[in-house]
């Protein structure tokens, strides 16, 4: 999938004369928190989220140091988070330094830019415009847009039994060797030894998501290689 296949057309936008309070309003009333900066003709300016309301004279949140610190502290990043605190205007506080999309970007790019600048939401750009917002909110809604129905009640248990069996071999990580899966009335019965604790959890997310296995039984065992503690299933 890509950008264009889940994101926001036409979000909800303010421009650099915007006031702060507007822009409150209007991120409450979209029930957003992030808003695109944009002038008249829909070029991207900058982007202002909810982070940037939290210091504020107004609440008395602004940031406060001991006189000490205050003097260890450069005048430029004082100044700066005054202008945070007691802006009047979108433009004064708004980042500048954005991280963008276009509509063709892989979805996958899209969540690596997240996760590597640690941000909410891209904006995404066509021609020097704004044509849209990806957000983990828009990922959500295509995540619900793709889970698949539920398996015609017709599948045999001994379809789902090859089904979980070939997709453990796919797996890099997959101990096909050690792990048995048999299968019940729609029931998977996971047993065998395991050397990691974390392949527990992920050998039933793997069964769970084969479609037409109702419920996951876990009857595995972890012996640890270094110690040789043994860890059974809570369902034993």
């Amino acid at each position: 999938m890509k950008t264009s296949d889940v994101m926001t057309i036409d979000p909800a936008v303010v421009s650099a004369e915007t006031s702060v309070s507007d822009a409150m309003r209007l991120m409450l009333e979209h029930r957003v928190s992030g808003l695109p900066v944009t002038d008249a003709d829909g070029a991207l300016l900058g982007i202002v989220t909810e982070g940037d309301f939290l210091h504020r004279g107004e609440l008395g949140t602004e940031k406060r140091r001991p006189r000490w610190i205050g003097l260890l502290t450069s005048p430029g990043k004082l100044a700066g988070e005054y202008t945070g605190a007691h802006a009047l205007s979108v433009g004064e506080i708004m980042t500048t330094d954005l991280h963008t999309a276009t509509p063709d970007t892989p979805l996958a790019e899209v969540v690596r830019a997240m996760e590597k600048y640690r941000v909410k939401r891209l904006p995404v750009i066509a021609n020097s415009r704004l044509v849209g917002i990806v957000s983990r909110a828009d990922l959500m809604r295509a995540f619900l847009t793709r889970v698949p129905a539920a398996a015609a009640p017709t599948t045999s248990d001994t379809a789902l039994r090859e089904r979980i069996a070939a997709e453990i071999d796919r797996q890099a990580w997959g101990p096909g060797a050690l792990v048995h899966a048999s299968v019940d009335g729609g029931v998977a019965t996971l047993s065998g030894v395991l050397v990691d604790e974390r392949m527990r959890a992920a050998l039933r997310v793997l069964a769970e998501n084969i479609c037409g296995v109702g419920k996951v039984r876990d009857r595995l065992t972890t012996i640890e290689p270094m110690t040789g503690a043994v860890v059974r299933s809570a369902d034993d």
